[in-house]
């Protein structure tokens, strides 16, 4: 198990970027797959972006592809999302999830992951 902690969230203008970073503590990290959700409230947690293992293989939602790009540093235990051209409706809470997996299995689903951040609030102003 390990402890997922966001920080970068917080208020930009639509067109506009932010990077939201993922610390994550415990000596299992290096066999997780990790993962951005967001959750807009009264809707369900939605799948925003994961990354593999040793980060070779990056899958994204429709939504955010060519805009957001998911990235990890293992040596200082980080994984990061990077996103651009920010439109209103990613104004969300963003979640940093994990899971141990496989080499070869990279997850999306939000019912296989194990580990989750406390989430980190963006929003994105028309």
């Amino acid at each position: 198990q390990v402890q997922l902690v966001e920080s970068g969230g917080g208020l930009v203008q639509a067109g506009g970027s932010l990077r939201l970073s993922c610390v994550a503590s415990g000596r299992a990290w290096s066999r997780y797959s990790m993962a951005w959700f967001r959750q807009v409230p009264g809707l369900e947690r939605e799948f925003v972006a994961s990354i593999s293992r040793g980060g070779g293989t990056t899958y994204y939602a429709d939504s955010v592809k060519g805009r957001f790009t998911i990235s990890r540093d293992n040596a200082k235990n980080t994984v990061s999302l990077q996103m651009n051209s920010l439109k209103p409706d990613d104004t969300a809470v963003y979640y940093c999830a994990g899971k141990s997996t496989i080499l070869s299995y990279t997850p999306r689903q939000e019912s296989e992951f194990t580990d989750w951040g406390q989430g980190t609030q963006v929003t994105v102003s028309s």
